[in-house]
């Protein structure tokens, strides 16, 4: 047997065939997948077609709901330009009071916090040791000039002798060397007075400035000398006071001209939370140099302080108001939208309803108002709330329209049989009116002139509440209002409960769905 040979598997009769297809069914197959899929997509674009149209509306579709929005007026006004910055309050001047001489404190004449002006007595030490000493120095004074008086009269009775040539010449030198010998030594005696009368002084402590005291740290009793770190007391200066802030480099030269011109610079300090001026003063000077790590020049602002508001090395935010634009188009921050092709605004077309975008230029803006430099003229309106839901031509409402389903000829139920006019879009839910619809009257009450009562209404028979599906289908169609959505709910709610007014609706509803779709059909 040769052993290349190929051998076949047994078979038996018995065992069943795979099944082979053949290309037409291969064919047959994949076009009834095919129609498959498209009746599954055509399934789930029917089923979504509604929400669909409903989110189209915001563009300005004909038929599409409207949305509400908030506008404001372009005014023509005065905008302040003004830099911000964080400053800290800083005093004048800041001196700690110390005693100049050495003893023990007599007098505490000041209380903590008190305002003082420059000379006030603060303190006394005790003198009596100074009293002594200017004392010493005044007698040595008084002898060293009786000294001085004797020799003065020895010198002019010598020189008279000399005249005469009755005494030598050597005598009367030394007279003289003499007399100025003890005029050296009386100035340095009236020196020594002065010094001992300056340390009589320095017992009473007086205030070099005005402001006001800090704590003391000194009591009655206590030694004090010049070489104590606290000293007496700590007075500052606090009216005038002056803030410290930083300013752009950037704007350095336009504060520079302004200083230059004597244009003076309005300077207003809040408090933390910007809502609480606490004074206002005026701009000071400028440092002479750029802080390179922040970029930023240091700047001082003064201010009278007559309230006391400002209180030394408080943070406060400043408002530098550096110029003013007369007559500047100024609208809401709110209004002025950031596109791929730069700033625009909605503005509103009054007449038809509609927006027509406006590409425009931005100036100074402040914390609620922006200047519109170009692209906008003063009085035309401008949307400042729902612009996100709007596009070019976008239909709107605005708060105070009346309601769409108010109007004459909307929101009427069809008469059975009568098919909608061709192009007509179906009425929103929003457009139909939410008061209670009056059933007519009965014939013999109409006939004899009895006016038909609202709560006589027959209660719809026979009305279809919605299924899940399109109560989902309701909420999704107005997802993007707020307000829609929360009166849809309230719809729904009062559909739950049975209302008549509720159903007459939601009958209404679906009478005109089922006449935008029977063409479709």
């Amino acid at each position: 047997m040769d052993p290349t040979a190929k051998t076949t598997p047994y078979t038996s009769p018995d065992t069943p065939q795979p099944r082979r297809f053949s290309r037409r069914a291969k064919i047959i197959g994949g076009l009834l997948a095919l129609l498959l899929l498209a009746g599954t997509g055509w399934l789930a674009w029917y089923l979504t077609r509604p929400a669909a149209e409903g989110a189209a509306g915001p563009g300005g579709r004909r038929g599409a709901p409207s949305t509400t929005v908030g506008v404001a007026t372009a005014e023509a006004a005065s905008i302040p330009v003004v830099i911000e910055a964080l400053g800290t309050v800083t005093p004048q001047a800041t001196v700690r009071v110390r005693p100049q001489v050495s003893g023990v404190m007599e007098k505490v004449l000041f209380k903590e916090g008190q305002m003082v002006k420059a000379g006030d007595l603060l303190a006394t030490i005790d003198p009596r040791q100074f009293e002594m000493a200017l004392m010493q120095a005044s007698g040595q004074r008084l002898r060293d000039e009786a000294q001085l008086d004797s020799a003065r009269v020895t010198l002019q009775r010598f020189r008279t002798l000399l005249e005469q040539d009755s005494i030598a010449r050597q005598e009367v030198d030394t007279q003289a060397a003499l007399v100025k010998q003890l005029e050296g030594t009386v100035t340095i005696n009236k020196a020594n007075e002065g010094t001992a009368r300056l340390n009589l002084g320095y017992t009473r402590v007086v205030a070099p400035i005005s402001g006001r005291v800090g704590l003391r740290t000194v009591d009655v009793g206590n030694v004090v000398s010049n070489s104590d770190a606290n000293g007496i007391a700590l007075i500052t200066q606090v009216t005038p006071i002056d803030v410290v802030f930083a300013v752009p480099q950037d704007r350095v030269g336009e504060l520079q001209q302004n200083v230059a011109s004597g244009t003076p610079m309005k300077v207003t300090a809040l408090d933390r939370t910007r809502t609480t001026v606490l004074d206002t003063g005026v701009f000071a000077s400028l440092d002479n140099q750029v802080d390179t790590t922040t970029g930023t020049v240091k700047a001082k602002a003064r201010f009278t302080n007559s309230k006391l508001s400002l209180f030394p090395s408080q943070f406060v935010n400043v408002r530098l108001e550096v110029r003013t634009i007369d007559n500047a188009v100024v609208v809401p921050v709110t209004a002025v939208r950031l596109g791929a092709t730069g700033d625009y605004v909605y503005v509103l077309n009054p007449a038809e309803r509609t927006v027509s975008l406006r590409p425009v230029k931005r100036g100074q803006a402040t914390a609620e108002k922006i200047i519109i430099a170009s692209g906008l003229k003063a009085g035309e309106q401008v949307i400042t709330e729902g612009a996100d839901r709007l596009s070019d031509g976008s239909r709107v409402a605005l708060p105070g329209d009346a309601p769409a389903g108010g109007r004459a000829g909307q929101g009427r139920r069809p008469r059975p049989g009568a098919s909608a006019p061709a192009g007509s879009a179906s009425v929103p839910e929003a457009a139909i009116p939410a008061v209670p619809t009056i059933a007519p009257a009965p014939a013999s009450a109409t006939q004899t002139g009895t006016p038909p009562s609202p709560v006589a209404a027959p209660q719809p028979q026979g009305v279809e509440r919605p299924t899940p599906a399109q109560r989902q289908r309701l909420l999704d169609q107005v997802k993007d209002d707020p307000v829609a959505l929360e009166r849809r709910k309230r719809f729904l709610e009062n559909l739950d409960k049975g209302e008549p007014a509720a159903l007459e609706r939601w009958q209404r509803m679906k009478d005109n769905m089922g006449q935008r779709e029977r063409p479709a059909q």
